[in-house]
């Protein structure tokens, strides 16, 4: 069913030559001959088309890091009292880039489509949506033969197939479409479900026809029951791919994943290499073997101790786990040798003791940072000064691997069990993943965080004051908003914050906004809401929560603590007021705090009319855990 990608047309032999067919008539025979040179053609149409498409996103992805880097260092105009040159209000010319720029992040990526109360899509993931069915099925369905049965059902298969390289690169850790566009494995996810969804449907439009069209002793053919195994296989790998099931069964969908996707593709290359067409299929194995290869290099590298290549003690490789409280872990381990990374990415851990299998492996925000010697110097000095201070509120953030963990259901339920039991757990690790956003050219930097969301943005925060320390960046505002249900949450992160502060230097504005929402009631329906704590979506009007500052962040003017919900519009409107230059907000949340960001930094906030006036150029970049 899978026999119409070919490499060459069907109905030729190894030289190009026409066989003959003697099951077909001479005119069925060119015509499916036709068909053939069309599916060819075709398939290698629509991979220009997505080629072409990753050479324009990855040319805009590279020329703005490239004038995000020469940004960094151009001057910034500032008076003794504002500390920045305010906006002159006057029309310029010269910002008409930077207002077309604007204009369309907010249309790409801050209006969305919002599907089940909580499944939302920006524009830009539409766009791409709907060009990439549009182009498929154009391809599929032109010169069919007045769109007969037996046309588009045998052209389905070479251009569905002609995409599974793709699909199978877009699934992988590392894989070249990431590192041509910037863009991490994780936000290409969405990606990899789509076009792997859009394909599953063209085969069935393959298979069925063959089944319409076929005869009973047709399933006699071995490469025909191959067929219909590799879209069995696909059909399970959909069902258990479903959000829903997904969420509710990790470990399930994991395991069903590989088997699925090995039986597929088994099955439809032998399937598709009876008819000479195998050549899109084989492929998908390279790309999973590489990607697989690159994994176990680094994974040996990043743990060859656990491997009995070094002369530390395995028992000294171990991580402590903490049950910070009934929902989250905080996670610690030895920076492994030769492991570097950037705030913000993540890491897969593997937990043999706490796994299903000992192979699954889980990612996870990094919470801490790889702080220069000078920087962790001056922390170690104020730790020296308080010996004190309870074990359980130290994380060395600059010299760990540090992980807050959500408990759910599965691993990290165990996990919290084994830490409760004060057991360590061996942990190995493979990473990093992702790009992180470049914010060292970003005049105000904005960080807003919901409950575990803090494992993204306190990287962020403690990389933004290391970076103001030695110089390498022009941000003189660093705002840390964080929601949580509970006051002694704070107590996760309260020692890091109170480090960080103290060497922070004295150009550099700092505001810690905690908000608590103890006491405030869930809305009614959401059985997660503990984990964003509830935001108000508002209308622009200020609350005013009642403020107070827990005792260990006492002696920082900078931290405030508030007994309410923050109003994320009234929030992002007086710090981009407040300010001019280029702005960035970076939110690490589920749905509800994320959507009240995205809808708050639409016009008039970014309007191109106020970047026309000097006004701040805002930049958003969303990390959720959910489904934003």
């Amino acid at each position: 069913m899978l026999a119409a990608a070919s490499a060459r047309p069907s109905g030729t032999s190894s030289t190009g030559a026409p066989h003959s067919s003697p099951s077909l008539s001479p005119a069925a025979a060119a015509e499916r001959l036709q068909q053939d040179r069309y599916g060819m053609v075709y398939s290698r149409q629509v991979w220009y088309l997505v080629a072409s498409f990753l050479f324009l996103v990855a040319v805009f992805q590279h020329g703005s890091w490239l004038l995000h880097r020469f940004a960094r260092h151009a001057p910034v105009k500032r008076d003794s009292e504002a500390g920045v040159a305010p906006p002159t209000e006057r029309w310029s010319l010269r910002r008409l880039p930077e207002a077309v720029v604007s204009t369309y992040r907010v249309i790409a990526f801050r209006c969305t489509i919002t599907f089940g109360g909580s499944y939302t899509l920006n524009l830009a993931e539409v766009f791409v949506t709907c060009v990439y069915i549009i182009a498929l099925f154009t391809w599929s369905f032109i010169n069919t033969g007045d769109l007969s049965v037996a046309g588009w059902g045998h052209r389905a298969a070479p251009i569905a197939c002609a995409q599974l390289p793709l699909v199978t690169a877009l699934g992988t850790k590392n894989n070249v479409v990431s590192m041509i566009t910037r863009i991490g494995h994780e936000k290409l996810n969405y990606v990899h479900r789509m076009a792997a969804r859009v394909v599953f449907i063209l085969l069935w439009l393959h298979g069925g026809a063959k089944i319409y069209l076929g005869a009973p002793e047709d399933y006699e053919k071995d490469f025909r029951r191959l067929g219909l195994m590799a879209l069995s296989a696909f059909s399970i790998l959909i069902l258990v791919s479903l959000r829903p099931i997904r969420a509710a069964a990790y470990e399930v969908f994991f395991i069903f994943h590989f088997l699925m996707v090995l039986i597929f593709l088994l099955g439809a290359y032998f399937h598709a290499h009876q008819r000479e067409a195998g050549s899109y299929i084989w492929p998908c194995f390279l790309v999973w073997g590489l990607d697989r290869v690159i994994r176990l290099v680094r994974v040996v590298l990043f743990n060859h101790n656990y491997f009995g290549f070094g002369a530390a003690k395995k028992a000294e490789l171990d991580a402590t786990a903490e049950r910070l409280s009934p929902h989250f872990v905080r996670l610690r381990l030895a920076r492994p040798p030769h492991f570097h990374w950037t705030p913000g990415q993540t890491a897969y851990l593997t937990m043999p003791g706490v796994s299903t299998v000992p192979w699954e492996s889980h990612p996870f925000t990094i919470a801490s940072i790889e702080a220069s010697d000078e920087v962790g110097s001056s922390v170690e000095k104020n730790e020296e000064i308080e010996k004190d201070t309870p074990e359980k509120a130290s994380a060395p953030m600059w010299k760990e691997l540090v992980f807050l963990i959500g408990v759910r259901d599965g691993a990290t339920k165990r996990l919290a069990n084994a830490a409760e039991k004060g057991e360590k757990v061996r942990v190995v690790v493979d990473g990093p993943y992702g790009f992180s956003p470049d914010l060292s050219s970003d005049d105000s930097v904005i960080l807003v965080a919901g409950s575990s969301g803090v494992s993204y943005t306190l990287a962020t925060f403690l990389s933004a004051i290391e970076n103001a320390r030695l110089g390498t960046s022009k941000t003189n505002r660093v705002v840390f908003i964080w929601s949580i249900r509970d006051a002694a949450h704070i107590e996760w992160i309260s020692k890091t914050l109170s480090q960080a502060l103290s060497i922070a230097p004295s150009h550099l504005s700092i505001s810690v906004r905690i908000y608590v929402t103890s006491g405030e009631p869930l809305p009614s329906g959401n059985t997660e809401a503990w984990e964003d704590d509830s935001i108000h979506s508002g209308d622009g009007e200020e609350k005013g929560p009642s403020r107070s500052r827990p005792p260990s962040l006492l002696a920082f003017p900078a931290v405030e603590v508030f007994h309410g919900r923050p109003d994320l519009p009234v929030l992002l409107r007086d710090e981009t007021n407040a300010t001019t230059g280029r702005v960035s907000v970076t939110v690490c949340g589920s749905y509800g705090i994320v959507h009240s960001c995205r809808s708050a930094l639409r016009f008039p906030i970014s309007s191109p009319s106020g970047v026309l006036k000097g006004r701040p150029n805002v930049v958003l970049h969303v990390e959720s855990f959910g489904y934003a």
